[in-house]
């Protein structure tokens, strides 16, 4: 054990329905997701606060908090461009400071194929 808090790699837990929704995703969303799990385990402010937050994520990803007015509490990491996210709070304790994975949702974006309706 270090003196002091930890910094990253954080370790990251999942809730037992979280996982089981990540395992029933399509395999190249799970890869997205998987990429975005990093992403957050390597990141050193969990909290992605500042103008420029988001400036070091991958394009299509970004982390807000789930309410304003909590901006340590849960947030929410989008990927595949806002198509899905998953929803973390970091547990901030001095010996074993983690991520639990709360919930994940992704759906699939289908554009539509049909003409624009004449007016």
């Amino acid at each position: 054990m270090t003196d002091g808090f930890m910094g990253p790699p954080w370790q990251a837990d999942w809730r037992i329905d979280a996982l089981a929704t990540f395992e029933a995703l399509p395999e190249h969303v799970r890869e997205m997701l998987l990429a975005a799990r990093a992403e957050l385990v390597t990141a050193k402010d969990l909290y992605f606060r500042g103008i420029d937050a988001d400036a070091g994520l991958p394009e299509g990803m970004k982390v807000v908090p789930g309410r304003s007015t909590d901006p340590k509490g849960r947030h929410i990491c989008l990927f595949d461009n806002g198509n899905g996210w998953l929803k973390y709070s970091f547990v901030r304790r001095t010996e074993d400071p983690q991520i639990v994975i709360e919930e994940v949702f992704w759906q699939v974006y289908e554009p539509s194929t049909e003409l624009p309706a004449e007016e």
